[in-house]
């Protein structure tokens, strides 16, 4: 694994600084292309929460999956719900769930966890997601948290110098964690580290954002998830698409129903970016609190 991830990581510092500069040359916002990475390869990572639910219900005694599936879906609508009533709270909260997510799933390897320190430090490492597009692409990134009615900028902690101090930390977070590994895991943290500064530094945030989350964090989730399913990689791909296919099409589904919804009410772009990331954090959520459950119920047994 920790090969693969090395190569991943290779290729996809390379893809970055290649596809970077030459997004330059047009001049347009490719929102729906975003969009159509999003639903089939960002989704798909999380597609295969109903095995994982089957575990934890099997953990805590249960064969039905009625009660892992209507927990599921009862914990999204209720993050959607909250979202439209309390929207700063709640997207305050998912970029807060959001940095802890990415610091801890793109962490690679195996990494000796004390109490709090090491979700903060996870935190940490994870922030640099949020933290550099609103530090290299401030207006831009304002102007999506403005369309999902959240002026980030009326905080005043969310100054230049600020945000630096938050892209350092992340950095060294990311060295501190890897200090007692090899040459090839300090190289796949800081390769990370650069491709997401490359990404924000050519590319509009909602392309970066997209880079990033398809093709660098689900990519590697998924390549987990295909070696859990098989040994053998070929193999295991085969039954990742097959297993990932059908939730993954539901999801997609539901997200272009709610886009045509929203286009009766807001521009389509508009529509996109709210279905987007509020749709991201009503999967984030129990999606967290699944990986969360199981793993503390496994260690366990």
């Amino acid at each position: 694994m920790e090969k693969i991830n090395f190569k991943h990581s290779v290729i996809f510092f390379n893809l970055c600084i290649l596809i970077s500069p030459f997004y330059l040359m047009l001049n347009f916002e490719p929102i729906v292309f975003c969009l159509f990475l999003i639903l089939i390869l960002g989704i798909s990572h999380g597609a295969l929460d109903n095995i994982k639910g089957k575990k934890l219900l099997k953990l805590f005694g249960y064969k039905s999956t009625i009660s892992f599936y209507l927990a599921y879906i009862i914990i999204s609508l209720l993050i959607i719900t909250f979202w439209l009533v309390f929207p700063n709270i709640v997207l305050s909260l998912f970029l807060i769930v959001a940095a802890y997510h990415f610091g801890k799933e793109d962490t690679v390897f195996s990494f000796k966890r004390k109490c709090l320190k090491s979700e903060f430090l996870f935190f940490l490492k994870g922030s640099s997601v949020i933290a550099i597009p609103l530090f290299l692409q401030r207006s831009a990134t304002n102007e999506i948290f403005k369309v999902l009615n959240f002026n980030v900028f009326e905080f005043t902690i969310f100054s230049d110098q600020f945000l630096i101090i938050i892209i350092c930390l992340s950095f060294f977070s990311s060295l501190y964690i890897s200090k007692k590994k090899n040459t090839n895991i300090k190289g796949i943290m800081i390769m990370d580290f650069l491709s997401l500064i490359i990404l924000n530094y050519f590319l509009t945030p909602i392309l970066a954002f997209t880079f990033y989350f398809c093709f660098l964090h689900s990519i590697r989730h998924s390549i987990t998830l295909i070696f859990e399913l098989d040994k053998s990689f070929k193999s295991g791909v085969k039954k990742f698409i097959n297993r990932a296919i059908p939730l993954t099409l539901v999801t997609g589904v539901i997200f272009l129903f709610a886009i045509y919804f929203l286009n009766n009410f807001y521009k389509l772009d508009e529509a996109i970016y709210k279905v987007i990331f509020i749709g991201l954090a009503s999967l984030t959520f129990p999606h967290i609190l699944l990986e969360y459950l199981l793993e503390k119920n496994e260690k366990r047994t």
